[in-house]
C-alpha cells in the first residue's frame, strides 16, 4: 500500500478562557476514521509546487531541511493551507497590500471551485494577487499511519494563528461540524468518551494544552521543531537470511534500538528458549507455548549479571524452566510476576522450590480460573520499588485486564514490563467480572504519565513510542464504546447477544461468544459511568449516553 504525503493545519486563537484550536468532525460515510474530529487536512496535491511563487518567507531548501525530507517541504505546507481553506473555509493568506484577508474577500467565493479541484491554490493566488505568507506556519509534528488502516499518511502537522476577521465553516461533505475548544477540554471529552479523536490529534492536543497563548505556543514550535519520525527499512535476519523491516513492522523498534548501525545483526523472530539481550542487564527467554493467546509465547525477563530477578517465570513447563536455571545457573535471588493467569506465574512454585528465591506479586483473586498456587512472599503496593542488579523496578498497579496484574517499570533505563496489559499485535482480553474495561482504561491513562522509552510486552518484541502505543490502545478501545453506546441507543431495551451482533458487525460471527464478553466490559464500563443500565437481561440507556 503506497503511504500518501500529507499535511494538517491547527488553526489555534487567544480568548478569554485561554487557547483554542479548531476541530471538524469528518462525516460518518468516511472510508476513514468516519465520525472523528481532526485538524483541518489532507494529501498534499500534485500541483502544490506551483504555489512556492507565491509564497513569502523561508525557501523550500530551509524549510525542508526544518522537516528532514530532502525537497518539497514548502509542498506540504501549502497543502495544508489549501486544505484549511477547503474544509474550515479559513484562508491564510495576504492581499496585495500585504493585509490578512478578511472574511468578505471576494476570494472566498472561489472555495467550492478549490475544493471540486478545479482550481489550484496558485490558480486562486494569481487570480486574486494573493500570497501565501509560509514564515506564519510553524511545523509541529509528523506522524506516518501504521499498518492496518484502508489508508496510509505520511502527514506533516503545522500550526498557525488564525486570521482575525475569518469565521471557521465546515464543508458540509467531507466534514459535517466544527468548533472551537480548548485543548484539555478536547482531551477531556475524549477520555469520556463523549468526542472520537485519532492519535496523531491526541499526541497534538497533548502538546498544545501546555500553552496559554497562542503567542507562546509559537515561539515553541519556530524553536522546537519535531524529530523525523523513522521511515527507512532496517536490515535483520529471519531464518538465517537477510530481511528489511519496514517501519511499523513488530520487530522494528527492537532491531533499531539492538543494532542502531544497521548491520542486520538482530532476529526479525522470537524463537523459544533462545536468550535475546533486549537492555543492559535484561534478558528476554521465551516460553515455548505459542499459540493464538500468547503469540509467539510468553516472554520471561531475567534481570541481573550475578543474582538474578526473573520476571514472569512463565507456565510450568518443564523444558523452560530448565531453560531458566541453565541460564542462570541457578543463582535467582527473587521472581517477580505481572499477574497470575497461567502462562505467566506456575513456574514459579519450581524456582523456589529449586532456588530458595523471594516471590513478589499479587495473590490470584478467588473464584476465577487463575493461578491459584501462587504464593508470594511479598505483596508489593502501587509505588513500591523492588531492587535487582539491572537497576529499580517501580511497581505500578495496572489492573483491568486482570485484578491482580502488575507493570514493572525499569526506572534507570526507562523500560516498561507491560505483563499483559499491553501486548504486541492484539488488543489484551477483558473478560468480566476480573476484567475491568474501566479501570484498564484509567491504568493506562496513569501509564502516560510515567517515563517511558520502550515497552517490554509479555507477548512480542520491545515496542518504542510507547506514547503512540498507549494512545492507540485507549483510541481504539473508546472507538469501540462509541459503537457499543450507540448501537445501545438505537436498540434498547436490548439483550447482550443482540447487542454485540450490532456493535461487532465487523468481526465474524463465530466469535461473537468471545465479543459478547468485550461487548459486556463495555456496558460495564458504561454502566459505572451513568450512561447505562441493566435491568434482568436488558441493557437501556440513561439521559447521558
Amino acid at each position: 500500500m503506497d503511504i500518501r504525503p500529507a499535511a494538517t493545519l491547527v488553526l489555534t486563537r487567544d480568548t478569554s478562557e485561554g487557547l483554542q484550536v479548531l476541530l471538524l468532525q469528518r462525516t460518518w460515510e468516511a472510508v476513514f476514521m468516519p465520525g472523528y474530529f481532526v485538524f483541518p487536512g489532507g494529501a498534499v496535491d500534485e500541483q502544490e509546487p506551483l504555489g512556492r511563487e507565491h509564497a513569502l518567507g523561508p525557501a523550500d531548501t530551509e524549510i525542508s531541511q526544518t522537516m528532514s525530507v530532502d525537497e518539497g517541504g514548502a509542498d506540504y505546507m501549502l497543502a495544508a493551507v489549501r486544505e484549511c481553506f477547503e474544509e474550515a473555509g479559513v484562508l491564510l493568506a495576504l492581499d496585495e497590500h500585504g493585509q490578512p484577508l478578511g472574511n468578505n474577500h471576494p476570494a472566498h467565493g472561489d472555495r467550492e471551485a478549490v475544493f471540486r479541484g478545479d482550481m489550484s491554490l496558485a490558480d486562486l493566488c494569481q487570480k486574486h494577487r494573493l500570497s501565501i505568507p509560509l514564515d506564519r506556519l510553524a511545523y509541529l509534528g509528523h506522524w506516518v499511519t501504521p499498518p492496518g488502516p484502508p489508508r496510509r499518511f505520511d502527514t506533516r502537522f503545522f500550526v498557525t494563528v488564525a486570521p482575525e476577521g475569518q469565521i471557521a465553516s465546515h464543508d458540509g461533505v467531507e466534514t459535517i461540524d466544527h468548533l472551537w475548544i480548548s485543548p484539555a477540554t478536547a482531551l477531556e471529552e475524549h477520555r469520556n468518551g463523549q468526542r472520537l479523536l485519532g492519535l496523531p490529534t491526541i499526541r497534538t492536543l497533548r502538546v498544545l494544552s501546555s500553552f496559554n497563548t497562542a503567542e507562546a505556543l509559537m515561539r515553541y514550535a519556530h524553536a522546537n521543531p519535531p524529530e523525523s519520525y523513522p521511515d527507512q527499512p532496517w536490515p535483520a535476519l529471519k531464518k538465517n537470511e537477510p530481511v528489511m523491516l519496514e517501519p511499523g513492522a513488530p520487530a522494528y523498534d527492537e532491531a533499531a534500538k539492538l543494532d542502531p548501525e544497521g548491520e542486520g545483526t538482530t532476529r526479525a523472530e522470537i524463537i523459544p528458549g533462545e536468550p535475546v539481550e533486549v537492555a543492559a542487564g535484561v534478558v528476554r527467554l521465551t516460553a515455548p507455548n505459542p499459540g493464538m493467546m500468547t503469540g509467539p509465547g510468553t516472554n520471561t525477563y531475567i534481570l541481573g549479571h550475578e543474582r538474578f530477578t526473573v520476571l514472569d517465570p512463565g507456565p510450568d513447563d518443564d523444558v523452560h524452566i530448565e531453560r531458566i536455571l541453565e541460564f542462570t545457573g541457578g543463582e535467582i535471588e527473587q521472581v517477580v510476576v505481572t499477574h497470575t493467569h497461567r502462562d505467566h506465574s506456575p513456574a514459579t512454585a519450581a524456582l523456589k522450590a529449586r532456588t530458595g528465591c523471594r516471590v513478589y506479586g499479587l495473590t490470584a483473586p478467588a473464584g476465577v480460573s487463575q493461578d491459584q498456587t501462587f504464593a508470594p512472599d511479598s505483596e508489593p503496593a502501587h509505588g513500591d520499588r523492588i531492587h535487582c542488579e539491572a537497576g529499580t523496578l517501580k511497581v505500578l498497579h495496572t489492573p483491568g485486564h486482570a485484578s491482580n496484574h502488575i507493570c514493572y517499570l525499569l526506572t534507570e533505563q526507562q523500560l516498561l514490563f507491560s505483563g499483559d496489559h499491553i501486548m504486541q499485535g492484539s488488543t489484551v482480553v477483558i473478560n468480566p467480572p476480573d476484567g475491568d474495561m474501566k479501570a484498564y482504561l484509567e491504568a493506562l491513562y496513569d501509564l502516560l504519565a510515567e517515563p517511558i522509552r520502550y515497552i517490554a510486552p509479555a507477548h512480542g518484541f520491545l515496542m518504542g513510542h510507547p506514547e503512540a502505543v498507549i494512545d492507540y490502545l485507549i483510541t481504539h478501545r473508546l472507538a469501540r464504546e462509541h459503537k457499543v453506546a450507540k448501537a445501545l441507543k438505537g436498540l434498547a431495551p436490548v439483550t447482550l447477544a443482540d447487542l454485540t451482533a450490532k456493535a461487532y458487525d465487523d468481526v465474524p460471527a463465530a466469535i461473537h461468544g468471545v465479543a459478547a464478553r468485550s461487548a459486556l466490559a463495555h456496558l460495564l464500563k458504561l454502566e459505572a459511568d451513568g450512561r447505562a443500565i441493566q435491568q434482568g437481561e436488558y441493557w437501556s440507556t440513561t439521559d447521558r449516553i
